[in-house]
This record gives structure tokens, C-alpha cells and sequence, in this order.
């Protein structure tokens, strides 16, 4: 059963799209959604991945001489990580990606 969220559109595809901006559309869709908890997952988990990626890949392109090989190359790791989890959340899977994936899970789904 497909659900609907607040923007109007199917919930997996949005929950896809929280991970095409990298962190930023997880930002966004984190203040955007507030009722659908399987996109709100998602975009936490967006956000918990690619904003210490983007960081990572940002500071080794400061390293002299090799840095931005090493920043290419987290940089494509991060872009296969993207189209891999937008394919799994598109056909609505809730994978929990380590170390972070518990508490996206857990900051969403636990009652408070």
C-alpha cells in the first residue's frame, strides 16, 4: 500500500528524493514533511550520511599533492551510495545504513 505525504506525492518517491540532493534535500524535506514517518526516516538518514561526506570530501581536497584524487574518489563512493539508497527507498525499503541508520530509525519512530 502506497501512502501519501504533505507535498502530495507517493511516499517513495519521495523518500528517493531525500536522497538525490545529497544532505540538502534531506534538510529540506525534514522541515517540509512533518506527518509521514518513512520519509522523515529517510531524510534524517539523507542528512546523517552525506553531510559528513560532503565535509570528508571537502577537507581532503585541501590536502596538498594528492587530496583532490582522494576527494574524487569519496566523491564517487558518495554518488554511488546516492543512486544506491534512492533505488532502496524508491522501492520502499527501510535499510538502516550503520552506525547512523539506528538513530535516524530511533529519533523518527520512537514516541517521545
Amino acid at each position: 500500500m502506497t501512502y501519501k505525504t504533505s507535498i502530495g506525492l507517493n511516499e517513495n518517491v519521495v523518500a528517493a528524493l531525500c536522497y538525490v540532493g545529497f544532505w540538502f534535500t534531506g534538510i529540506l524535506f525534514l522541515l517540509i514533511e512533518r506527518q509521514n514517518k518513512f520519509v522523515r526516516f529517510h531524510a534524517m538518514q539523507s542528512v546523517l550520511v552525506f553531510m559528513p561526506l560532503a565535509l570528508i570530501v571537502f577537507l581532503m581536497g585541501w590536502i596538498p599533492y594528492f587530496g583532490w584524487v582522494l576527494a574524487d574518489l569519496v566523491g564517487m563512493f558518495s554518488l554511488f551510495l546516492l543512486l544506491a539508497f534512492a533505488v532502496m527507498a524508491y522501492e520502499g525499503g527501510k535499510f538502516k545504513v550503520p552506525l547512523v541508520g539506528k538513530y535516524a530509525y530511533d529519533s523518527v519512530y520512537k514516541e517521545k
